[in-house]
């Protein structure tokens, strides 16, 4: 699995900067990407900043939040499917629902720990580069705070039909892709073990950061 550290660092600027949520569908099919993820951003950040037990590590409150906030506008599946490889065509529709629950769970717990260092922190959009017809999208921010300048980039992807919006599949924190460093170590798991054997790992995991609070 991921170096905790690395994770941590991650967790630490995922926390700032994506605020993915959409609490209206039809407004989120209008807005621009980049704008999407500033606003948002600022969603979470001012949600933080105004919970005591958000800053003290609740893992109900952080859990509660990034339900509300963040995974709305997440294309997860696509996400997990990435982030799974080849593994994902080989799995069973209940293998698939158990990763995808786990890797949320993962993520989710990643983000108890890092909420409560957003204080200082602010969020820079860059231009965006792409057209107006454009349904795969490239929004790269900017962090700053403690420390040098932290970029983080995001792919949206715009999706058609019911909740059709903006929807974010991948994410790169200190040139690193969130999928891509995913993929290798699941793939290593799976080769090894099966799904079935990537679910246990990803279970104990889970257990692991929960049993440490």
């Amino acid at each position: 699995m991921m170096n905790r550290r690395n994770l941590g660092r991650m967790a630490a600027t995922l926390a700032v900067a994506s605020s993915m949520g959409m609490p209206w569908a039809a407004f989120a099919a209008e807005e621009a990407p980049d704008a999407l993820i500033k606003r948002l951003s600022l969603e979470v950040m001012g949600s933080v900043r105004g919970d005591k037990a958000i800053q003290a590590g609740d893992i109900n409150k952080v859990i509660a939040l990034v339900d509300k906030v963040i995974m709305p506008n997440v294309n997860f599946r696509r996400m997990t499917a990435a982030a799974v490889g080849p593994g994902w065509r080989q799995a069973s529709p209940e293998q698939q629902k158990r990763l995808q629950e786990e890797f949320k769970v993962l993520l989710v717990r990643t983000y108890a720990g890092a909420l409560a260092q957003v204080s200082d922190q602010t969020i820079a959009i860059k231009p965006l580069r792409a057209a107006a017809d454009d349904k795969d999208v490239l929004v790269r921010t900017e962090i700053t705070g403690r420390g040098d300048p932290i970029q983080l980039d995001y792919r949206l992807e715009k999706t058609p039909g019911v909740g059709a919006g903006w929807k974010i599949y991948n994410l790169n924190v200190l040139g690193v892709w969130l999928v891509e460093t995913y993929r290798g170590q699941f793939a290593t798991e799976i080769n090894a073990r099966g799904v079935d054997g990537l679910i246990e790992a990803l279970v104990a995991r889970n257990k692991n950061n929960a049993a440490k609070g």
